[in-house]
């Protein structure tokens, strides 16, 4: 007897009972049969019978979050706004959910318990913080698809707390010493294309994508204007960039950088071609390391890799020194005002009182 088949018999009085075959119980008839023996199948009821279970299996496969997560990934229109880095990134946490979650029928994920499970799969992941708070941000982002196309009516992931309490880093930056530290590293690994981008960043305070991809008629006489790759609340926001004595120099000095004819590209690799996002990283991880560029969580002590983006606050910090308000370079920074009075208030202001009491005291006042 083939295994999910469901046969039943219904008897007459005086005549041959009826026979009845279902592909499955619940399923559809694919067979009546009357007469005293047990009905086989023929070859077009087992073709019928292999039809519906396959349409079955696709009914419950279509009903999974597997499945919810495959509609979302890559052609719908919500996953095609991210950027590219953000996709890269998000699919690896997909990839994780999917083994984790895949086979679950949507209609579990109505049920409110399931943050619980879900706070679970995070803190079983607590030893990489942020990676756990990336995971749990891409199920939220997949469960509000869902929950928007009506094949779930909450969203459990939503109110999820991060692990990860230094998220922002809006206050972390590179200091001078970093800096000297990395151009030192830079020339003894042969990298000084890579200390420009560096001192690029710093300056300009743009991130990976736009600094690689920045290109000469972006730049003019008094600030860069450049369409940001980031997208933010589905926007591509367009930063104006003042430009800086400190860049005026640097620009220079990369104008007279071998490049080949074609590229218009700012920065420049090794053979003089545009850098790649995923190939700059590589080479500024590399030198990062070798000068041993990091800083101590102030909760925890642990020491941790300063990143590119750190520098973000190193220009913060530059254009506060060039006399802007906390507003004026929250402005530019797309920062809130607040962001920058802590990154005053820890390289700026501490700055100047601690030279302040230098020159008091050498001056024996």
């Amino acid at each position: 007897m083939i295994k999910g088949l469901h046969i039943v018999k219904k008897n007459r009085t005086g005549r041959p009972p009826y026979w009845y075959v279902y592909a499955f119980r619940g399923g559809p008839m694919i067979y009546r049969h009357e007469g005293r023996d047990r009905p086989s199948l023929g070859t077009e009821h087992l073709r019928r019978l292999i039809e519906e279970h396959d349409k079955q299996i696709e009914r419950r496969r279509a009903n999974t979050l597997g499945e919810l997560l495959r509609d979302w990934r890559p052609n719908s229109p919500e996953w095609q706004r991210l950027a590219k880095t953000t996709q890269k990134t998000w699919g690896s946490a997909l990839d994780r959910i999917e083994e984790k979650w895949g086979a679950t029928p949507l209609t579990v994920w109505n049920e409110p318990r399931m943050a619980g499970k879900v706070m679970a799969w995070r803190n079983s992941r607590s030893s990489t913080p942020r990676s756990a708070d990336i995971g749990v941000s891409v199920l939220r982002a997949l469960l509000e698809f869902g929950r928007l196309q009506g094949r779930v009516s909450i969203n459990v992931a939503k109110g999820i707390p991060q692990l990860y309490k230094n998220g922002t880093r809006a206050e972390i930056v590179w200091t001078d010493l970093d800096l000297t530290k990395f151009a030192d590293a830079s020339r003894e690994l042969d990298a000084a294309h890579v200390n420009f981008a560096v001192r690029l960043a710093a300056l300009t305070g743009l991130r990976r994508e736009d600094l690689v991809s920045l290109r000469w008629d972006e730049i003019n006489d008094h600030a860069i204007i450049k369409k940001a790759h980031k997208t933010s609340r589905g926007k591509r926001r367009t930063a104006t960039i003042p430009r800086l004595p400190e860049l005026d120099v640097l620009l220079d000095e990369l104008r007279g950088q071998k490049r080949s004819e074609e590229v218009s590209t700012v920065l420049v690799n090794r053979h003089g071609r545009s850098w790649s996002a995923d190939g700059f990283s590589t080479s500024f991880t590399r030198i990062r390391n070798h000068a041993q560029i990091a800083y101590a969580d102030p909760e925890t002590g642990e020491i941790r890799s300063k990143h590119l983006h750190d520098l973000r606050g190193t220009f913060c910090t530059r254009l506060i020194l060039a006399g802007l308000s906390n507003q004026e370079a929250a402005d530019i920074m797309a920062w809130s005002p607040e962001q920058v009075s802590g990154i005053r208030r820890t390289y700026v202001d501490q700055g100047r009182v601690a030279v302040a009491i230098g020159e008091r005291l050498s001056g024996g006042v």
